[in-house]
């Protein structure tokens, strides 16, 4: 699993110092993102367990999920890797990406790989669900909360890529949709990347978050990388194992729902 903490710059080894010709000590260009990172402490900006096996092959042309090959439409997997390849260039510009289809046809997953590339090159990184988000929001009006709104709405503006997953799935309330709207919003004007998921077309996206914050996120992202089709999580693969080892190891009642009833032929 990729972390904030694998990334040692080759510049300094990790203590943020180098000498310059002079022989003075002088702070390494690793130092302002570190201290960045540090300023994400409560965030999740880790990978998911689920996304840990993604990585992407030596020669950079294909992605895989613990070794095996994930296959993509040919234009979205080049538009994913070349942006994992100039992932330092994308986020000094503050250009993001926007994952736009059907549940289960791989935009979180590809989604995960861009994050984890920015993790691996050293960059800070938030990543939620916006239900996740947004809970960790309402909770910092909590009078035993451990952090303010201010300091958690500094961090989110802070961080080099804001990953928001299944944007537009939140209930849509004015509160939540001036939350996302100032985030996104600051993050615009500080030019800063947000990388995108969502099940929503423009037009529904629009209706769902606004105008406002579509037309920003727009400009930041370019257009939606498009992933439609079945749900890959529920397509039948034949060289799957069945779950059960032995009928008699199939829970009774889905056992039963398969078997003919008496007198069926």
């Amino acid at each position: 699993m990729a972390t904030r903490e694998d990334f040692i710059c080759p510049k300094c080894g990790g203590s943020t110092w180098v000498l310059d010709k002079h022989g003075d000590s002088v702070p390494c260009e690793c130092r302002a993102r570190r201290i960045r990172r540090a300023r994400t402490k409560g965030l999740v900006t880790t990978i998911p367990r689920r996304f840990g096996g993604l990585t992407i092959s030596d020669d950079g042309r294909q992605i895989t999920d613990h070794g095996r090959p994930l296959n993509f439409a040919p234009e979205i997997a080049r538009a994913v890797l070349k942006y994992c390849r100039t992932i330092n260039e994308q986020l000094a510009q503050g250009r993001g990406l926007w994952f736009e289809g059907d549940t289960g046809t791989g935009k979180t997953t590809l989604a995960m790989v861009v994050s984890k590339a920015a993790l691996k090159a050293g960059h800070s990184v938030a990543i939620y669900s916006m239900p996740r988000l947004l809970a960790q929001i309402r909770n910092t009006f909590d009078a035993d909360s451990d952090s303010s709104y201010a300091e958690l709405f500094k961090q989110l503006t802070a961080v080099d890529l804001l990953h928001l997953d299944d944007v537009g799935a939140e209930q849509q309330t004015e509160w939540v949709l001036e939350q996302l709207y100032s985030i996104v919003n600051e993050r615009y004007e500080d030019g800063r990347a947000v990388m995108i998921t969502t099940n929503l077309g423009i037009d529904d996206l629009r209706r769902q978050i606004g105008e406002r914050t579509v037309s920003r996120l727009m400009e930041m992202c370019g257009d939606a990388l498009p992933l439609y089709g079945s749900d890959r999580r529920v397509e039948f693969d034949p060289a799957r194992p069945e779950p059960f080892a032995t009928a008699e190891d199939e829970p009774t009642a889905r056992r039963i729902a398969r078997e003919p009833a008496a007198g069926e032929a």
